[in-house]
């Protein structure tokens, strides 16, 4: 079957980003034998030109849509990017009758009201390697599609379990001679690598679990580095862990440390580090093989926040963790929720009191805290009225304790106007 695989994103936010994700879907259709063709609209001066002159030249039989960023995730500048998507749903149609899929990250958070508001065929919640290749063959063999893995159609809902497969290894990375002339190659790109999925933390605002589950799993550190190794090849040499807790376990993350060195990767790394479960050893593992930066989101100073939050570290971790990696010269950006359930004038100064002292190089903070379905944080802030129990939370919505809106903007106003390293 002919399958044309889209990443819609456009935005780029913190950085400019590559679709490993939806990359790792094609690969998995191309060992299925299926023909692929893979268009990234990051890249697209005109993406709507670029939708039509591939679906056009390559005659799809099925179209997958990625679906990445729901919006900017900022209560001040609340962008909201789907109706870009909409737009290339529209784009489809007008050229072709072939089957419109959803998927990726940000549809996997919304996979009823996303299908009806952008009028697509059907979706496909949580990780698409084997899902999507499921659905296609079941398309080219003209067989019942109800109960394939985690699809969602129009007016039906989920169809099938969604699918997590347990040992990643199972599943294809991508062909790096395939992908090499999708990627940018200037010295601001990072290109992804996902060691492990799924997170048990179960932190209250957190939409992880409706992406990947909440059972870690992992790919073997040797397969990772030998795919990096392919990579150095092309010229790549900057790379970025986006597991969610690089840390987490430490022995995986030691071993992964490890290969790199021992395999002489030779090359620049950041990741996102959970604030506790460090330890000297594994830092400067880090540091020795390529760490160059570390995402902390460490998310307030106070106690009694974390607590709310469901954290399961404390401060002491965290000034532990960011003194360990300032010793090894590991640059550090720290992310500090501010105004969620439980805060307070005290509680807001502490955090800022706190994050102060810990001398990140860089700190992003946030005001307000984007609230997405099926966490702690829906349930309290319907319980709490900030949203009414029948709101999908599709469009942005935040939680900022009403009693603060009118002050805590001044104060992180204050603070950020002598702080030229802090960011919002």
């Amino acid at each position: 079957m002919r399958a044309l695989l889209i990443s819609v994103n456009t935005q780029e936010i913190y950085m400019r980003t590559w679709p490993l994700g939806l990359a790792c879907v094609a690969e998995s259709a191309r060992v299925a034998s299926h023909t692929v063709e893979f268009l990234d609209l990051m890249h697209a001066d005109d993406p709507t030109a670029s939708v039509q002159k591939g679906i056009k030249e390559f005659r799809p039989d099925v179209i997958g849509l990625s679906v990445r960023n729901i919006d900017s995730q900022k209560m001040t500048d609340q962008g909201f990017f789907i109706d870009n998507v909409k737009g290339v749903v529209e784009c489809c149609r007008s050229v072709t009758k072939a089957p419109v899929v959803l998927g990726g990250a940000g549809y996997s958070i919304y996979p009823d009201s996303l299908l009806e508001y952008l009028k697509a065929d059907m979706g496909i919640q949580g990780e698409g390697e084997t899902a999507f290749v499921e659905l296609i063959n079941r398309l080219e063999g003209g067989t019942e599609l109800v109960g394939a893995p985690g699809l969602y159609l129009p007016r039906l809902g989920l169809s099938g379990p969604t699918h997590f497969e347990n040992d990643l290894d199972h599943l294809p990375l991508p062909n790096v001679s395939s992908f090499s002339d999708s990627v940018s190659k200037g010295d601001d790109f990072w290109l992804p690598v996902q060691t492990r999925r799924g997170c048990p933390m179960n932190c209250s605002y957190c939409s992880t679990g409706s992406i990947e589950g909440r059972l870690l799993r992992k790919r073997s550190p040797w397969k990772v580095v030998d795919w990096l190794l392919e990579w150095r090849k092309t010229g790549i040499s900057q790379f970025y862990f986006v597991d969610n807790t690089f840390n987490l376990p430490p022995s995986y993350a030691r071993t992964l440390c490890g290969e790199m060195i021992s395999k002489n990767l030779d090359a620049a790394w950041r990741c996102i580090m959970y604030p506790a479960r460090t330890s000297e050893k594994l830092i400067r593992l880090m540091a020795e093989s390529g760490c160059k930066e570390v995402s902390i989101g460490f998310e307030s100073g106070s106690t009694l926040i974390l607590n709310s939050m469901n954290k399961k570290f404390t401060n002491d971790d965290v000034r532990y963790t960011c003194d360990l990696l300032a010793k090894y010269g590991i640059r550090r950006m720290g992310f500090l929720l501010l105004g969620g359930p439980g805060e307070t004038k005290e509680t807001t100064l502490e955090s800022l009191r706190f994050a102060d002292s810990l001398n990140f190089e860089v700190l992003k903070l946030t005001v307000g805290i984007r609230i997405y379905p099926q966490t702690i944080l829906a349930e309290t802030a319907v319980k709490d009225g900030i949203v009414s129990p029948d709101d999908n939370l599709l469009e942005p919505r935040f939680y900022l304790v009403p009693s603060l809106q009118g002050w805590i903007k001044g104060v992180v106003d204050e603070w950020m106007s002598s702080r030229t390293n802090w960011v919002s």
